[in-house]
């Protein structure tokens, strides 16, 4: 594992007004209830969540990018002229119509929509496949493993992203959480009340699904655990 740099212990500022200028009072106070009211350790436990939000940020960036590259060889296996997302996103997206809430909606339309955008973005149709790739979001590749897209999708060639044996619908509930999880910390939401333990798990759980090698080498080069375990006291 790697060890943080050594550094003096977190010590919180002078306390003043500023510090609600600084969060704002309803930002602030869902710390200040984490420590009993204890300004000082409100501070220390505001620059904790900081941390460890960032440590999650990196191990989240190296497994999204593992899983869109697996993504990426799976289809690319499957055959096809061309590449599968630059030359030929509106048959792997075809229209594939659920009904929710009543309402009949095509679910490939915002695949479409993004992956047309990211041709765009890449620099149009002859852009390189692999900055096409690039230019999807974790948005993007959570949903192609969901319920809707088992048939279209993961029984012809995504199930070749993971290990042997890999159940569609229990890597999905674990890539979904993840990309809820990655939410809360890109909007720097607290995480003091999350299973950071469990979120842990499950990026480890999808890592060894797509490489193992992949999670053993997250594994002993994360921040997370290190800092989970210095969580300030309250």
């Amino acid at each position: 594992m790697v060890v943080p740099s050594s550094s003096p212990p977190f010590q919180a500022p002078h306390d003043g007004p500023w510090v609600e200028g600084w969060l704002g009072p309803p930002r602030f106070v869902r710390y200040l209830a984490a420590a009993g009211n204890d300004r000082a350790l409100a501070l220390a436990l505001y620059e904790w969540n900081a941390q460890i939000s960032a440590a999650f940020q990196r191990d989240l960036a190296h497994l999204e990018i593992a899983l869109r590259n697996a993504y990426d060889a799976a289809a690319t296996s499957w055959g096809g002229t061309g590449h599968w997302l630059r030359d030929g996103y509106t048959v792997v997206f075809a229209p594939l119509y659920r009904t929710y809430g009543g309402h009949h909606v095509d679910v490939n339309q915002k695949n479409r929509e993004q992956v047309a955008q990211a041709i765009r973005d890449a620099g149009g149709p002859l852009a390189p496949s692999g900055k096409v790739v690039a230019q999807l979001s974790f948005g993007f590749w959570r949903y192609l493993s969901d319920r809707a897209h088992e048939r279209p999708l993961w029984i012809p060639f995504l199930y070749r992203a993971f290990v042997h044996g890999t159940s569609r619908a229990a890597i999905d509930r674990r890539i979904a959480g993840l990309h809820v999880f990655r939410n809360r910390i890109a909007h720097h939401e607290p995480l003091l009340r999350t299973d950071l333990g469990g979120r842990w798990s499950d990026i480890l759980a999808v890592a060894g699904a797509t490489s193992p090698d992949l999670a053993n080498y997250l594994d002993s080069s994360t921040t997370t655990m290190l800092l989970l375990a210095h969580r300030p006291v309250t």
